[in-house]
């Protein structure tokens, strides 16, 4: 059996975003941001058309969900030591002594236990798994996700697809 394999990264796919991790079960990093970079594999067997999936499609597809992530400060709702709460129009995330408040606007509550480099990976990779199936894509094998953090430190998550 042959298999092809896309992969779209762009210099329009990136999104800067604020967040913070824990670590080691009682360590929290300092609140910081990065300028994150997202690319795309899309594997599986070639169409009726001789491709994998459209590179145009694919494009905007990731555009619009690293749109959603752009200029905002990104909380974990499923971390046991963070304590995510709502009061009036504001987001608190609370970790030991540290408090931080922000416009609602501004945050995105991510269904992630950390808002590190390969969970948002694998977040991405669920939500293009998700739009992926309003196209034709039965011949999609496998999907991967890479967020680059900084130059030359990224993670990847790659899911195989159900086809």
């Amino acid at each position: 059996m042959q298999s092809f394999k896309i992969h779209v990264t762009k210099d329009y796919l990136m999104f800067c975003s604020g967040h913070f991790i824990t670590y080691s079960g009682h360590q929290c990093e300092p609140l910081h941001g990065h300028n994150y970079r997202v690319g795309v594999f899309v594997e599986g067997a070639l169409n009726e058309d001789w491709y994998v999936f459209d590179f145009v499609t694919l494009k905007r597809l990731m555009k619009r969900l690293i749109d959603d992530l752009d200029h905002r400060m990104l909380l974990p709702l499923h971390n046991p030591w963070i304590k995510i709460s709502q009061k009036d129009d504001h987001v608190i995330a609370t970790y030991k002594e540290r408090t931080y408040m922000f416009p609602q606007g501004d945050v995105v509550l991510l269904p992630i236990e950390n808002t590190t480099a390969e969970l948002l990976a694998r977040y991405l990779a669920g939500r293009a798994k998700a739009d992926l199936a309003r196209y034709a894509t039965q011949g999609l094998s496998a999907i991967e996700v890479e967020v680059e953090e900084t130059t030359g430190q990224s993670a990847i998550y790659r899911e195989t697809l159900e086809g």
